[in-house]
């Protein structure tokens, strides 16, 4: 997998909490960045115990999306598969980060494996992750089986 991007990194943790609070205030505008799902969702993890982010995610990006005028169907808006493929890869990062800020663990997830675009597609053949079925609802990996999370930091 090639990485031809360079994420855009969070200055510090209050641009994080931004991110995250504006998330659920549902008061984000262009700010919904592919960095942004992952800042959100690492900060829902750290400081938000009361959203089980696998549960909870799902209903919170849709909501949000419709706030700001998407839609979520079968082409475009919330998609299961990826989402829920990425909280399993921040929880494996933050298994082993040994970072303290908020801001460097978001930076250093951005910059790590599962932080990278491309990261569902060790597992995923595009096809099958960019299928109706994937959008709706989990599927199952068809190349390799996703790393399993030890323990839940939540």
């Amino acid at each position: 997998m090639s990485k031809d991007y360079e994420p855009r990194l969070f200055r510090d943790d209050a641009a994080v909490r931004h991110i995250g609070e504006g998330l659920l205030g549902r008061t984000l505008s262009r700010e919904w960045t592919h960095e942004a799902h992952l800042a959100a969702c690492l900060w829902i993890i750290a400081e938000r115990p009361d959203i089980v982010p696998e549960c909870d995610l799902p209903d919170i990006i849709r909501g949000f999306n419709e706030s700001v005028g998407g839609v979520n169907d079968d082409t475009q808006g919330y998609h299961e598969t990826i989402t829920q493929s990425y909280i399993r890869g921040v929880r494996l990062y933050l298994e082993r980060t040994s970072e303290t800020s908020l801001a460097e663990s978001v930076n250093g997830l951005l910059q790590a494996p599962e932080g990278s675009r491309d990261w569902p597609l060790r597992f995923f053949s595009s096809e099958r992750l960019f299928s109706v079925p994937a959008r709706r609802g989990w599927i199952e990996p068809d190349l390799a089986p996703l790393p399993q999370v030890r323990a839940r930091r939540i």
